[in-house]
């Protein structure tokens, strides 16, 4: 038997400090907002609920025992840190040194599961019995099915009909794992919808239910909370690529549905001038076709599931149809903190069709050996235009989200035609 050391015990008491200082460094939204953008704008109904999901997480963010649970789990069970990956040939091809953020190595193959951890364990720590969450391109369904089953809790999942068509994998994993899935047979069947029907779920049954949302999205404290969670991918690329270079990136990029995974890239890097960071949303079948989800740079400040943004609206005002050939792009939303980046100048938004995203999805198996998601595959195409923003002698890191398994139906179905 190891016999645990007072050096140990030290080292592993200062890891646990640490996740709280670097923590602590991120901004806490002003009154629930970033700039003008944020809230809470919920029923009545859930207002206790939100007010006794912010006071939880003000209290664990703050305690150490909370992320010794939550680092212990990510290291142990998800198998982080994530590899930094230098993708030398794609780098040869775009002119400037590419590194990969490899979440699609974490267990279940995605970002997702960083958040899922934290905020089961908040559920735990909050003494709530049951899991509810939305998805649209599964990953996040699968996640939170994950944690359900490895804490022992009830999960349920909404998920648009046409998403469960179109990611027919993932719904059978979350079966598998134990989780009843909702088809959401209203609106357009997708994400937004799903997300309706979820919040629907978490008033009627608020009083035992957790609802884990996925994404930086939805009311206060949800935006800060997956932005902090997520913050891992950020703080580990921030160390890994000034241990392989000496020097900070010259560019981060990531896509944004929702924007998690880009939020949780981008959030330890704000604070550096000298860091582009750059968005890729999903331009569908072009943007001016109107069957798109560019939500930042098509779209315009209003109220979506709880939260002012940007958001894509028809002409009435009301809520219009987002498109992307992937699923988890497929939002016509955005959080808080990136309308915020958008409009303070510290990030910008750019955005990539679905044939740019299949042809980066190709690009990246060519090079590297590599099959991402087709959400990642929009930021693999927009590294040409990033790589002349920066110079040849420039280094980027990109947010690997997810792996490709998921979509090879549908990428074979494209390519078929």
């Amino acid at each position: 038997m190891k016999t645990t050391t007072y050096v140990e015990i030290e080292e592993e008491t200062a890891a646990r400090a640490s996740w709280v200082e670097d923590i602590a460094r991120l901004p806490v939204p002003d009154g629930g907002r970033f700039g003008a953008f944020g809230g809470q704008y919920v029923a009545e109904t859930l207002m206790p609920a939100i007010a006794e999901l912010e006071a939880a997480w003000r209290d664990a963010r703050r305690d150490t025992t909370y992320w010794a649970e939550v680092e212990d789990l990510l290291v142990n069970y998800v198998g982080r840190p994530s590899l930094l990956y230098h993708a030398r040939r794609l780098s040869a091809e775009v002119g400037a040194q590419v590194y990969l953020k490899r979440e699609d190595l974490n267990h279940t193959g995605a970002h997702k599961i960083n958040n899922c951890i934290g905020q089961a364990v908040l559920a735990r720590r909050m003494g709530k019995r049951r899991l509810i969450a939305e998805t649209g391109a599964g990953q996040h369904g699968v996640a939170t099915a994950t944690v359900a089953a490895l804490f022992g809790l009830p999960c349920e999942v909404y998920m648009g009909a046409e998403d469960v068509v179109r990611q027919s994998l993932n719904v059978e994993r979350m079966r598998l794992l134990g989780a009843e899935v909702h088809p959401v047979e209203s609106g357009t069947r997708t994400l937004k919808d799903a997300m309706n029907e979820a919040l629907r779920d978490w008033v009627t049954n608020v009083g035992d239910t957790f609802y884990l949302i996925g994404s930086v999205a939805g009311p206060h404290p949800y935006p800060w909370m997956v932005r902090d969670l997520q913050s891992v991918i950020g703080r580990e690329a921030r160390a890994q690529i000034l241990g392989a270079t000496g020097r900070l990136p010259d560019a981060c990029v990531a896509c944004v549905g929702g924007g998690s995974n880009a939020a949780g890239l981008f959030a330890p890097f704000a604070a550096d001038a000298s860091v582009r960071l750059v968005g890729v949303e999903a331009a569908g079948e072009g943007i001016a076709t109107g069957r798109h989800a560019a939500t930042l740079g098509a779209g315009r400040v209003g109220v979506l599931h709880g939260s002012k943004s940007y958001v894509l609206v028809r002409d009435d005002g009301q809520i219009a149809h987002a498109h992307s050939i992937s699923a988890g792009l497929d939002y016509p939303g955005v959080g808080p903190e990136h309308a915020a980046w958008k409009d303070s100048g510290r990030a910008v938004y750019v955005s990539r069709t679905d044939d740019d995203a299949l042809a980066g999805l190709e690009r990246l198996a060519r090079t590297e050996g590599i099959l991402c998601a087709l959400e990642t595959a929009h930021a693999i195409a927009a590294l040409d235009e990033v790589a002349r923003m920066i110079g040849p002698d420039g280094i980027i890191i990109v947010g690997l989200s997810g792996r490709g398994d998921k979509d090879m139906v549908t990428v074979a179905q494209r390519r078929a035609k």
